[in-house]
């Protein structure tokens, strides 16, 4: 299965605008197998599926990652 290099996970923010994080493939893969990606200082990590199904992973203790509205890939 070929993955995207790059994801735009957008997140609900309490502001007017939404939030939104560019997310690269590492080497890496989840618990259901899938890779996993992180943002550039590795705080946000994500195991995002085939079918775009994000499952968010804690980077650090006591963190509680939210799960975003919608995960885009990013094709350039």
């Amino acid at each position: 299965m070929d993955y995207p290099e790059r994801y735009e996970l957008v997140f609900q923010a309490l502001a007017a605008e939404d939030d939104v994080v560019i997310v690269r493939r590492t080497e890496q893969a989840g618990a259901g197998g899938y890779p996993v990606y992180e943002d550039e200082s590795g705080i946000v990590r994500a195991e995002i599926s085939d079918r775009g199904e994000v499952r968010m992973l804690a980077s650090g203790g006591h963190q509680a990652p939210r799960t975003p509205i919608l995960a885009r890939p990013l094709t350039h």
